[in-house]
């Protein structure tokens, strides 16, 4: 092969020293053609390229190849090919060849398609509050010692370049709900237009151009803050290129070494505080001199004023088991004893589950992201003890109850008794009436004075109501007497003798 060095050589030896060919080339111990294709040419540097590049072995197998190689341009990225796995699957085939030819063929391949891909784009401007970006990642964290992949919304101020990263368990619409309350509160505001994919938590239907069907609950949220969405045409991620660009760096800047955090709680606070303090020395890409904090927070004051959260959750109507126990989300949930019958509405957020009847709340939870976990509130199952005051021992609700330091004296000095159990219950059954914080000093109060007993306990409750006084009644006019009645005892002696004189007669 030529050097560039053989190659200056010769046309030192033939232009400077005046050689001839035959001389160079038996010097040198190159061909005479090839010092003359130099010295004619006038390169300085030598290119070999073969017209045709000959198949020997994959010859057969280049048609098997490019369909290959054509599938694995519409998967995901976890699902294509490798090249060695393609090679195996033209052994199979009955290719007889090696692998570097499959390997040379498959990156020309790619190099080739990606020129035909190539395509220009104009760069975007938008204003102060006029859009922002929305779109989810996957990253890998461990969260209390187990290996997690945790769904991250992330959201992007298109001017100001201003970033929100939040983890969440799921996708669900209530965790886009909650993204973005906590992205406009931190914003303390929202801008005029939200850009997003066409994600189905949010579009129902796909039309024909930019058009959209949003579903009813997405709807609401962004009239809420006064947003008005636009959805990108399907597989064209650049229409939104600031928050995919975003996603790799918040990748390689916040998940990268792999995060450890006991719960949510820590992970989420992280992330905000390194939103912060990456904005704060990133500087912006079209202002270099300032940086996107600074630009973000002249910004603020074009942002749609925070109206406020935004109720978002998602609503499911479910039965009610009598056990007490509603289903929702392959995990289950206690309510009131008084909803047994009935079906309830689940109001399901991002980290709670409400549970209403008739407008009524039978039921909270934090919320479960497992799988066959039962939440308890033993305070559901009070009215069903009262008639059944021995399912206090081994009901599975009122396993490690976690009641206060006096109520639980109480109940293990009562343990001890054989109405124990039944004591115990009308104790408890007193929490729904009075409350728990009197209930307490009750059981306090009995505890001090060395007795452990239901009819004292609920006694001192008893007397530590508030006496009421009952208001004097006013004597209508039409009932008052005309003559006021006179203290005279000697109308009871003429009444004493006129009975004795009858009696006699």
């Amino acid at each position: 092969m030529l050097t560039v060095e053989t190659i200056g050589r010769v046309r030192r030896e033939f232009h400077v020293k005046g050689k001839r060919i035959k001389a160079i080339a038996r010097e040198l111990r190159v061909s005479r053609n090839t010092v003359r294709r130099i010295v004619r040419g006038g390169e300085t540097v030598h290119r070999y390229a073969r017209k045709e590049q000959p198949l020997p072995q994959l010859g057969t197998c280049v048609t098997a190849l490019e369909e290959l190689l054509a599938a694995n341009v519409g998967k995901p990225p976890r699902e294509r090919l490798t090249f060695v796995r393609m090679f195996e699957e033209l052994r199979v085939a009955g290719y007889a060849g090696g692998y570097d030819a499959v390997r040379r063929y498959a990156r020309a391949w790619q190099r080739q398609q990606g020129a035909r891909a190539a395509e220009a784009y104009v760069p975007l401007s938008f204003a102060p509050g006029e859009a922002f970006q929305f779109d989810w990642s996957h990253e890998v964290v461990v969260l209390d010692g187990v290996t997690n992949v945790v769904k991250v919304a992330q959201v992007r101020l298109c001017h100001s370049r201003m970033l929100f990263v939040r983890a969440y368990p799921r996708e669900a619409q209530e965790m886009v709900f909650d993204a973005h309350e906590r992205a406009f509160a931190f914003f303390r505001g929202a801008c005029a237009r939200g850009i997003y994919d066409n994600m189905r938590t949010a579009v129902d239907a796909v039309f024909v151009g930019k058009e959209r069907a949003f579903n009813r609950r997405f709807q609401q949220m962004v009239s809420h803050y006064l947003v008005e969405p636009t959805a990108c045409t399907p597989a064209a991620g650049w229409e939104k290129g600031q928050v995919e660009n975003q996603v790799g760096t918040v990748r390689a800047r916040f998940f990268t070494p792999r995060l450890k955090f006991k719960s949510y709680e820590e992970l989420n606070a992280y992330l905000l505080d390194r939103c912060v303090a990456f904005a704060k020395a990133q500087p912006h890409p079209e202002q270099k001199e300032r940086s996107v904090f600074a630009v973000f927070e002249d910004e603020r004051a074009a942002l749609i004023p925070y109206p406020g959260p935004f109720d978002g959750f998602r609503a499911t109507t479910v039965a009610v088991s009598k056990t007490c126990l509603v289903c929702f989300d392959s995990n289950r949930y206690s309510v009131m004893a008084s909803a047994v019958g009935r079906p309830v509405d689940v109001h399901a957020y991002a980290d709670r589950i409400v549970i209403k009847q008739d407008g009524r709340i039978v039921g909270e939870h934090r919320r479960r992201f497992g799988r066959n976990q039962t939440a308890y509130d033993p305070w559901h199952y009070v009215p069903v003890l009262v008639r059944k005051p021995g399912a206090l021992r081994n009901g599975a609700p009122f396993k490690d109850w976690p009641l206060p330091a006096s109520i639980e004296r109480v109940r293990r000095k009562l343990k001890a008794i054989d109405d124990g159990d039944r004591q115990m219950v009308k104790i408890l059954a007193a929490v729904l009436s009075d409350g728990l914080q009197a209930v307490e000093a009750a059981c306090a109060e009995a505890i001090e004075a060395g007795i452990a007993s239901a009819d004292v306990i609920l006694n001192i409750l008893a007397r530590r109501q508030p006496q009421t006084v009952s208001a004097p009644i006013e004597t209508p006019a039409r009932l008052s007497l005309k003559i006021a009645p006179q203290a005279d005892c000697a109308r009871y002696d003429r009444l004493r003798s006129a009975g004795a004189v009858h009696g006699t007669a």
